[in-house]
């Protein structure tokens, strides 16, 4: 996997086998190789000694076990990778511009501005001037009215809270909305132009005041409502303003807000350009008077979300359909009493979720004490167990374990798993019954309170894996995703809520294909082809001791890892070249949010 070249140029750091011959690279029209480099082995050790020497010692300890894999990746999270801190050495070094095109397209700047903005104001409308696609019209609208001495590079007027977004457009062809201080790139309203001349809506990245980015991922609709994070520079379409009808922006403050808001609601068609485009000031709303401003943005739109300030950000809380949907939970297993005792009591005694039943699929185990649980455990009308003795097959098992469910949700849980708060299964619920969303996914912890799984990024490691692993459990996330549900493109198997019909309109879980492995990530995939997107959230919480009744993948489980791995990546290769949702500045080698 190359990484992305967001701001132009890229470089890649790779181990080439003793015998390689030739290189072959499998890229588009528009790249460009500019310079290849033989660096010895020897080199590349210093530099890693030297830049994080345990990772040094972890290298030594793979080559020597002759895991070329985990080697290669182990020098290049050392050596070609750049912690988010040091962006913009990162980005000074990778900055290259771009040739655009003419995009025919009559654009109108509206910069948004408050008395005091006079100063900040001069410096976005320089950066408009040097524009190499300029603005047919730039507008300021003054929050109280215009100045008596005002810029002349611009027409000035008073912000009108009842104005329609159709309105603001004037004659133009699309609507950039900024703010007096934003300093647009110099390609920014190219950039943005050819975006938007295909779909309503255009947004690209930003550094923020702090100085650090704001790099987005793909359009994000839940992840919009819950942080704003598309922001600006925006470029708005004619027809996407045409069509909000009679609907107004409100506050010059909610003027952003509410173009993302329509956006969702329309289920507009939005493009993000993954290059930084401007430099951006705070944004005007605070956190509480955003979730005030959007709880009122969502009751005009007719949605039934409630917004609710939670943890640093906008939470969004769904309804829970009344009354609530019955729920059938299968755990495969096989024997580990320690195990299945604790996953079945926090299932049954330690959640709140009342119209539950339990379906356990045995895999032959042969513990007596696993054995006269199961007898305990069938007293219990909400259980059932279905006995499977059949070689291990994890797909397989939750399929048969579907097919018997009765409930109109299915949660995929596995043995492993200790409930932590008894409100964990409603949390999924809620978004499992949203017509829009496939599976969903929850927060797992490890024994340590570490991060296991905050979602699935896919190409990460090369396949797909867990982003941010062995994090700190409270860790926020770029853009402070992670205190909040949001868009991913898979969830892993080990908590996973799906609608029972939508589950089997894809046909389940692929047990000939993915017996054990990528078989959650898959399904989510199928799900996402079939029209219904995947969703995380952090509202449902639990420990997840990973693989623990599976055991660590050696000889020929490593074999059998790597042929559905090679599987996958035959199946998947278009969504493995880019996750919409993670940005493909950000690293491939380490789960983290590191910048390659």
């Amino acid at each position: 996997m190359l990484p992305g070249a967001a701001q132009g140029l890229a470089h890649w750091l790779g181990l080439i086998p003793a015998d390689a011959r030739e290189i072959r690279l499998c890229a588009g029209s528009d790249f460009l190789l500019e310079r290849v480099g033989l660096r010895r082995e020897a080199g590349v050790l210093a530099q890693c000694l030297l830049r994080r020497p345990w990772r040094f010692v972890g290298a030594l300890y793979e080559r020597a076990r002759g895991s070329e894999r985990r080697y290669r990746d182990t020098l290049r999270g050392a050596c070609a990778v750049t912690p988010m801190t040091r962006f913009p050495s990162w980005a000074a070094a990778r900055t290259r511009s771009v040739r655009i095109p003419p995009v025919h397209l009559k654009i109108r700047c509206l910069v948004l501005a408050r008395p005091t903005d006079a100063a900040a104001l001069a410096s976005t409308l320089d950066a408009l001037r040097n524009q190499t696609h300029r603005a047919d019209d730039v507008c300021v609208a003054w929050d109280g009215g215009p100045p008596a001495a005002a810029d002349p590079r611009a027409r000035h007027e008073r912000w009108d809270e009842g104005a329609s977004p159709a309105g603001l457009i004037a004659d133009a062809d699309a609507l950039c909305l900024l703010r007096a201080g934003d300093v647009p790139e110099p390609e920014a309203l190219a950039l943005l132009g050819h975006a938007v001349s295909g779909a309503d809506l255009a947004y690209g990245d930003a550094v923020g005041p702090d100085g650090a980015p704001r790099l987005k991922p793909g359009w994000s609709p839940d992840l919009a409502l819950a942080t704003g994070y598309v922001g600006r520079p925006l470029l708005v379409s004619r027809a996407f303003l045409d069509a909000a009808g009679a609907a107004t922006l409100g506050p010059q403050a909610e003027a952003t807000l509410a173009l993302e808001v329509a956006a969702v609601a329309a289920g507009a068609a939005v493009i993000h350009v993954p290059r930084i485009l401007a430099r951006t000031v705070d944004d005007f709303l605070a956190r509480d008077a955003r979730a005030q401003a959007l709880d009122g943005r969502l009751k005009a739109s007719g949605s039934r979300v409630r917004a609710a300030i939670h943890a640093g950000a906008v939470r969004l809380d769904w309804p829970l359909p009344q009354p609530a949907p019955a729920v059938s939970v299968v755990i495969p297993s096989r024997d580990r009493l320690d195990l299945i005792a604790r996953v079945c009591r926090g299932v049954l005694h330690e959640t709140a979720y009342a119209p539950v039943e339990l379906i356990i699929v045995d895999n032959g185990s042969t513990d007596p004490g696993v054995l006269a649980h199961y007898e305990t455990l069938r007293r219990d009308p909400r259980v059932r167990i279905r006995i499977d003795p059949q070689p291990f097959n994890f797909a397989a098992m939750v399929n048969a374990g579907v097919a018997v469910a009765t409930g109109a949700v299915v949660v995929l849980l596995n043995n492993d798993v200790a409930v932590l708060e008894p409100g964990w299964l409603e949390a999924m619920v809620r978004h499992a019954c949203r017509p829009e969303v496939g599976a969903v996914g929850a927060k797992l912890l490890y024994g340590d309170g570490t991060l296991q799984h905050a979602g699935v990024v896919v190409g990460l490691g090369g396949r797909a894996g867990h982003i941010l692993r062995r994090r700190p459990g409270d860790t926020p996330g770029h853009l402070g995703r992670l205190h909040v549900a949001h868009e991913v493109s898979a969830v892993t198997a080990a908590c996973l809520a799906v609608a029972r019909e939508k589950y089997l309109a894809v046909g389940g879980f692929d047990a000939e294909a993915f017996p054990v492995d990528f078989n959650d990530v898959d399904f989510c995939l199928r799900l996402g082809a079939a029209g219904w997107k995947t969703v995380w959230t952090p509202a449902a919480a639990l420990a997840h001791l990973e693989s623990v009744s599976r055991g660590p993948s050696t000889g020929a489980k490593r074999a059998r890892f790597e042929q559905e791995a090679a599987r996958f990546s035959e199946r998947w290769r278009d969504v493995i070249r880019h996750d919409p949702y993670y940005h493909p500045a950000l690293s491939l080698t380490t789960f983290g949010e590191d910048l390659e």
